[in-house]
């Protein structure tokens, strides 16, 4: 009897060979996928790592930067030009404040602050809470302790500032004798003063100048030429001794774009002129 074999039929040698292969691919294939599930753990655990130390070092160097930068309560009366600038204000505003300290007078309040640095509102509101003024009575006793303590001599009875030395101002009114060399250089790199005024630019106390205007005055002024604004060079303006060469440049070419002017208040108009020291600037300057 002829035995009918089929076309698929596969010896059973065969099949054990195919039934080994089949299971050794079988674990292969499963070691290979264990084997990278594990790796790729293991590396997005150490990103992971990674990234956490990453965001712990920001998170400290941003609690250290608030700490740096917190601003506290201050009092408003010891702004200096740092914190002006840190506060938002601009450089005329900050000399508007420090013109006003220098005549020994005090802010109060905000609405003092707001008059004397004619600052905008929208800065003034950020600020303003930050604000921590003296009590009355403190302030008072200081005001109290500034008071004109010497008598002033007549015009007749005083000497000459342009003539003064350092050793008449350590013994006649008893300066320090850093603060006489500061004003002897300052008159120096003048050339001497041409006005009492001048003194105000010197960066001595309130009370030492007026002591010293009390005995000193200038009884002969520097002889100078006063230039022409409007039609002054780049080269006399930095003559100015409150010029540098940047603002001489401002000037000349605020000058040839507005016109002449016809009062100094108008240099206000320009980026960092300060008008608190207009009166000197006049010194030395004309409108025609």
């Amino acid at each position: 009897m002829n035995s009918q074999k089929f076309h698929f039929e596969i010896h059973s040698r065969f099949r054990n060979g195919i039934f080994v292969l089949a299971l050794v691919l079988l674990v292969s294939m499963s070691g290979y996928f264990f084997y990278t599930m594990m790796f790729n753990a293991k590396h997005d655990f150490t990103e992971l790592g990674v990234y956490r130390l990453q965001v712990e070092s920001l998170r400290g160097k941003a609690v250290q930067q608030k700490k740096e930068y917190q601003v506290y309560p201050f009092n408003p009366n010891f702004i200096s030009d740092y914190k002006g600038y840190a506060l938002g204000l601009t450089t005329i505003e900050i000399d508007r404040l420090h013109a006003y300290r220098n005549k020994n007078k005090w802010i109060n309040s905000i609405s003092d602050f707001k008059k004397v640095t004619l600052i905008p509102d929208s800065t003034l509101v950020a600020i303003a809470p930050l604000f921590k003024f003296p009590k009355k009575k403190i302030n008072n006793k200081f005001k109290k302790n500034t008071k004109k303590k010497y008598k002033s001599l007549s015009y007749r009875q005083k000497k000459d500032l342009n003539n003064v030395s350092v050793e008449e101002l350590i013994e006649d009114i008893k300066l320090p004798d850093f603060v006489a060399i500061k004003i002897i250089r300052y008159r120096d790199k003048l050339g001497g003063f041409i006005d009492d005024m001048q003194l105000q630019d010197v960066k001595v106390y309130t009370s030492q100048k007026h002591k010293i205007l009390s005995m000193y005055t200038v009884k002969t002024p520097q002889n100078i030429k006063k230039i022409n604004i409007n039609k002054a060079s780049i080269k006399e303006l930095v003559a100015v001794p409150y010029f540098d060469f940047e603002m001489a440049l401002d000037i000349r070419d605020f000058i040839e774009k507005k016109g002449e002017i016809s009062n100094f208040e108008e240099l206000g108009e320009i980026k960092g002129f300060s008008l608190e020291k207009i009166n000197r600037i006049e010194l030395y300057l004309t409108l025609n």
